[in-house]
């Protein structure tokens, strides 16, 4: 049984990459590294997403993750129109968190994601209603913060007293504190920032594997092939923070070689787990079982890697060809109306995906990872 379970899973996955293969030969936009194709890709990305109504809040972390790139690409698209919609969230949101969920969870990171954009906004408008719900609510957590265990409960008892203790908080949370720190100068949001991160990766990162387990009902399963499971999106939103909070910080702030070392090492890694199509997997220790391209694992990867050469972090020469390789499978997985496809659903582990497969944070990390390529183009690196 194993034998013929092993000969369908290969055969799976070669019918998917040569179905993929088939993708990018017809793909309906150019996947050249110029700025001119690159930004048409994302205007058509932006676009649609503004177009497409959002099917969760407002204020929910799914689109906390999307507004993130969306004031990216607002900054280099030339168009004001973007800022305008971004402003028009967050007025529907009252410049607040994620009100609407369990009022059991004020400690929950998903809650207040969305508190990224705020003080994007707030540093183009100087307008400080826009970060004051938000500065009000950290400094509420500051002064009763969340102790215990970081053992992971799905209960709304748990729920209440919720630490960083899923490796995606790594990228709703810490980002929110470390950009309220730089905007108001106050080195206490950085002290908890960097407390509470450093606790989430004493506990869920494996320094054997640098790699995250999404939580601790992870640290003993398996994969299919025997393998620790490690999620590609999870590591994804952990490798995107990164270069979010490394950016906010003081340069001489204390610990920031801590936040540079686990980044590196990570780079290293993920690096080494790409495809020859240069996506990456669901699961990035069993490709096979889920054979197809995961999107937004593959556009948080490419958005970090990116960075790094940009900011100097990470070596040009053996980095460029891995973001040029995943920049070209993610505009091979846009529809012609620019719908990103092949993004894995709400989860917390490997899954399988499809084309038709969309959600608006692989749209966040899409437009990330493509205005950061505009950036290298720009300094002349590519």
């Amino acid at each position: 049984m194993k034998n013929i379970k092993s000969i369908l899973i290969t055969a799976m996955m070669i019918i998917s990459s040569s179905a993929f293969s088939q993708e990018q030969a017809a793909k309906p936009f150019k996947d050249d590294i110029n700025k001119s194709d690159i930004k048409n890709i994302l205007k058509a990305v932006a676009d649609w997403q503004i177009k497409t109504p959002l099917a969760h809040s407002p204020a929910d972390w799914t689109n906390g993750a999307l507004y993130a790139g969306m004031v990216e690409w607002a900054g280099i698209s030339g168009d004001d129109a973007y800022y305008t919609w971004l402003k028009g969230m967050a007025e529907k949101n009252s410049w607040s968190y994620n009100v609407s969920s369990n009022p059991l969870r004020r400690y929950f990171a998903d809650d207040y994601c969305v508190g990224q954009v705020y003080i994007e906004l707030y540093r183009k408008y100087k307008d400080k209603k826009m970060i004051e719900s938000m500065r009000t609510y950290l400094d509420k957590i500051l002064k009763d913060p969340a102790t215990g265990s970081l053992e992971f409960k799905n209960t709304d008892k748990y729920w209440s007293i919720q630490r960083w203790s899923w490796c995606d908080a790594l990228f709703m949370g810490p980002t929110v504190w470390a950009k309220m720190a730089n905007v108001t100068g106050r080195k206490k949001y950085l002290n908890f920032m960097y407390q509470e991160y450093k606790a989430t990766s004493d506990y869920l990162y494996d320094k054997a594997e640098f790699l995250y387990y999404r939580d601790s009902r992870y640290f003993t399963k398996k994969e299919a092939n025997g393998t620790k499971v490690f999620w590609g999106r999870g590591n994804g939103w952990v490798f995107a923070g990164l270069p979010i909070i490394i950016r906010e910080l003081p340069s001489k702030f204390v610990h920031k070689d801590y936040f540079v070392t686990i980044y590196k090492e990570m780079a290293a890694k993920i690096l080494s787990l790409q495809s020859e199509d240069g996506y990456w997997h669901a699961s990035l220790y069993d490709p096979a079982s889920y054979p197809n391209p995961e999107m937004s694992a593959t556009a948080f990867f490419v958005y970090g890697m990116a960075w790094g050469v940009n900011n100097g972090y990470l070596d040009k020469e053996k980095y460029l060809p891995a973001i040029i390789k995943g920049w070209k499978s993610m505009v091979a997985s846009v529809w012609p109306d620019g719908k990103v496809g092949f993004i894995q659903p709400v989860g917390a582990d490997p899954k399988s995906v499809t084309r038709e497969m969309t959600e608006v944070y692989g749209v966040g990390g899409f437009l990330m990872a493509g205005t950061e390529i505009t950036r290298l183009i720009d300094k002349g690196i590519l």
